[in-house]
This record gives structure tokens, C-alpha cells and sequence, in this order.
């Protein structure tokens, strides 16, 4: 039998050492290029959710169907736990509450967003079109890009937070205790849950195996510093995030789309090697000459699809961070759009 026919088999041996542990996968339909999405049945008191895919009413029905195959029902949820600011992974949160009754809870930074969704994206959608704009992104891109932005938002709404969690903190169910980790990178908001006692963690989009995890940059949540003017190093903080998720004891690590993973040290090992080969790829590129982050992505990937946009430009900056750490590339401004060389 090859790897590829042993893949489901391995998945779903983990899926039900989960099971076992009282963690139950209900896969979930989204509108987006990244398919389905996990959420987490925790059965133990409070029965606890970890994350409820988008705001639709197929997402509703399938997540209560999932619900109801584990003998309870929607109406039995007492607490709802957000894994991060994605609307994949909260969107669907407000309606829960209403027909449940259940508490709300997300790390304390990431509160103010999810309460006031609407004011945070507008300001999301500014940060990320002076961003493209300043990196060289054509304006036709960024008006199209923000429009379809605005489309896929309204599978979200705003929800009240009634435990903000500190990172550090724990969890406390009747039959376990869960560590409140923040990792941020992929975003912000990023929030690990582990029990260590079944050395298990419910990590969302921290890490997946079928796809690298794309640190997104995102607009700065309360409180955190950018360090500095230009943009936030997700990237570098996705690196170091890695780096302490390595060190972690898991046998079983369950993500927010795809399979499990059981082997999460050699999956970080792969992934930390992947970005030092695409860094040193673009310093190639940067010895032809000074280049935007719009022109280093047309030359890596060709015509970006517009829903691509900002994870690309996410992307480069990202690498191209990594280079200026190492002093292995210049940074230069002029008259508001920045440019890149070896």
C-alpha cells in the first residue's frame, strides 16, 4: 500500500485517539479556497465547542447534524471557544449563541474585534490597500480585491465575548484542564488549546499539514507593538510561534482544516526549512535589481488571482523580512512606494 492510500487510515486512527479523548471533528462546509473547515465537539461539562465555521445556513445544519451524531444538541452547548479573527472559523458564532445560550470566549486582544466585526474589517480593508499600495499592487487589483473582501465578509457577524481569555491561563472542564497558548503568525489572534495530561491540542490554523499555515499581516489588535512603521513581521512571529510549538509534547495535534497530525516536529522542521529556500529564492531575484513586493510576486507566482492578493504580498514581505533580518537585502522608499535589493 503507498503513503497516499495509507493517509485516511492514519488520519482517522488519530481522528479516534481524539474521539477517545473526548474531542470529536465536525467537518464544516465554507465558501473558500481552503474547503472545509474543523470544528471541535469537547464532551465534557461544559460541553465545549473549539471554533463553528462561517455564517450560512448550511454551515448551521451541518454543524448541527455533527452535533447531534455525538448524542447532543446544539441547544446542549455551554461554551463556545474562537481559535482566531478568520471569519472561517467564527463567522457562524453569533447565531450558536443565540440558539444555545452559550458563553462566548477568545484571547483578550482578540475581544474588541470580534464585538465590533464591522468596524474592524473597514479598518482591516485600509490597512491591507495602503499596504498593496505602497508595494507597488495596481489600483484596479486593490478596488477588486476589497470588493470580493466585501462580499466574503458578510459570512460573519459580530459576536459579544464573555470570557476574554489570557494567554497563559487555563480552561477548567469537569474531566480536563486546557492551556490558553497564543501563537500568533497565520494571524494575530492565533490561540492554541493544550492538554497536556492527553498531550493533545486543538491548534486551528497555528498549523496544518495539507497546506503551510500563510502568515497573513494583519492590522495590529490592541496592544500590540508593529515594532516598527512599515508592517508587522508575521512571518518572524510565525517562525518563533513554530519554535514553541515544537517543543511541545503532542501525539496528536488537531487542526482547523484537513487531517490530524501526529507527527508535528518533522511537519515544523519541513515547513521552517520551506521558508529559507523561498527567502533565498527571492534574494535571487532582488540581484536583478530593485524590485516592488507586486513585482517579486508576479515573478514567483504570474497572474495572482485577486483573491490571492494580500497573501501573496503577505507572502513576499514576509521572506523578504527574513532577508532584512540576516542583512541579506535593502530597503528603499521613495515618494511613498517601497522597493527591494540584494
Amino acid at each position: 500500500m503507498s503513503a497516499r492510500e495509507r493517509k485516511p487510515e492514519f488520519g482517522a486512527e488519530a481522528l479516534a485517539r481524539a474521539a477517545q479523548a473526548g474531542v470529536h471533528a465536525i467537518s464544516l462546509p465554507t465558501p473558500f479556497t481552503v474547503g472545509r473547515v474543523n470544528s471541535y465537539l469537547i464532551d465534557d461539562e461544559p460541553l465545549t465547542l473549539f471554533d463553528v465555521g462561517p455564517r450560512s445556513a448550511e454551515t448551521l445544519k451541518e454543524l448541527e447534524a455533527g452535533i447531534e451524531a455525538h448524542g447532543h444538541r446544539l441547544a446542549d452547548v455551554e461554551l463556545i471557544v474562537l481559535s482566531h479573527q478568520h471569519i472561517d472559523h467564527f463567522g457562524l458564532a453569533a447565531e450558536v449563541q443565540r440558539r444555545s445560550g452559550a458563553q462566548i470566549a477568545a484571547l483578550d486582544i482578540l475581544a474588541p474585534y470580534l464585538e465590533d466585526f464591522e468596524q474592524a474589517i473597514r479598518l482591516d480593508l485600509d490597512f491591507s490597500a495602503d499596504l498593496m499600495r505602497r508595494h507597488g499592487y495596481p489600483e484596479e487589483t486593490i478596488a477588486t480585491a476589497h470588493a470580493v473582501a466585501g462580499i466574503f465578509n458578510s459570512w460573519a457577524h459580530s459576536v459579544e465575548v464573555h470570557r476574554p481569555l489570557v494567554a497563559g491561563s487555563t480552561i477548567e472542564l469537569r474531566d480536563r484542564r486546557l492551556e490558553v497558548l497564543h501563537r500568533p503568525g497565520h494571524s494575530a489572534s492565533d490561540t492554541v488549546l493544550h492538554d497536556a495530561e492527553r498531550r493533545l491540542a486543538l491548534v486551528a490554523d497555528h498549523l496544518i499539514r495539507h497546506i503551510s499555515s500563510n502568515p497573513l499581516i494583519s492590522r495590529p489588535l490592541p496592544g500590540q507593538d508593529m515594532r516598527d512603521s512599515r508592517h508587522p513581521h508575521a512571518l518572524l512571529s510565525y517562525k518563533q510561534s513554530l519554535r514553541a510549538t515544537r517543543e511541545m509534547a503532542l501525539d496528536v495535534v488537531l487542526s482547523g482544516h484537513g487531517e490530524p497530525i501526529t507527527d508535528h516536529v518533522a511537519l515544523i522542521d519541513e515547513r521552517i526549512a520551506g521558508y529559507q529556500r523561498r527567502a533565498a529564492k527571492i534574494r535571487t531575484q532582488l540581484e536583478g535589481g530593485e524590485r516592488t513586493a507586486y513585482e517579486v510576486a508576479t515573478e514567483l507566482w504570474g497572474n495572482i488571482a485577486v483573491t490571492e492578493a494580500f497573501a501573496t504580498l503577505s507572502s513576499v514581505l514576509g521572506h523578504v523580512d527574513l532577508l532584512l533580518r540576516d542583512g541579506l537585502a535593502h530597503e528603499l522608499e521613495r515618494d511613498g512606494r517601497v522597493t527591494f535589493s540584494a
